[in-house]
């Protein structure tokens, strides 16, 4: 039983690793395994069930809001940062329906980068101080995405450390 329970959470575990690496929440993969674990078992323990429920939050609230922080920290309005949000979001709606998965990726930066350059654009009545806040939604989401997919593999070693048989 023990080394069917581990197979199943590196199934999950590589699952939530695509995932992240595509742009999804892939980090809930990990927890739901490590909750299943944690019911057969009883590892990991509820403190790190916990940890990573907090986790994975914070990692879903930081990709909602990086583009918007993007923006920011490049000196664009707020509602360049609001248009940026909800430009990724319509990016990655369109960009599943065209193109799956990585239409997602590419639909999510240039929906950033199109809703926050054309706000800045208005604004500013410039090209140029405009694409240097878009761009800034575009590195701050490729971050995320990096931030998100070395978070899920980090719970995912930590987990399966913590079910391999033997351990």
């Amino acid at each position: 039983m023990e080394t069917i329970l581990f197979i199943i959470a590196v199934m999950f575990c590589m699952t939530g690793l695509l995932m992240s690496s595509l742009a999804f929440s892939g980090t809930w993969l990990v927890l739901a395994a490590g909750v299943i674990a944690h019911m057969s078992t009883g590892a990991p323990g509820t403190g790190i069930l916990i940890l990573f429920t907090v986790l994975c939050a914070v990692a879903e609230i930081f990709e909602a809001i990086a583009g918007y922080l993007g923006v920011k920290k490049r000196a664009g309005s707020a509602l360049a940062g609001f248009i940026a949000m909800i430009g990724g979001l319509a990016g990655a709606f369109i960009g599943s329906g065209i193109f799956p998965v990585l239409g997602t990726i590419a639909g999510i930066l240039i929906g950033s980068f199109a809703g926050a350059f054309f706000t800045e654009w208005v604004r500013l009545k410039q090209h140029s101080p405009a694409l240097h806040i878009a761009w800034g939604t575009v590195w701050a989401k490729l971050f995320v995405l990096f931030f998100k997919t070395a978070l899920t593999l980090a719970m995912s070693i930590y987990l399966l450390w913590t079910l391999a048989p033997g351990s």
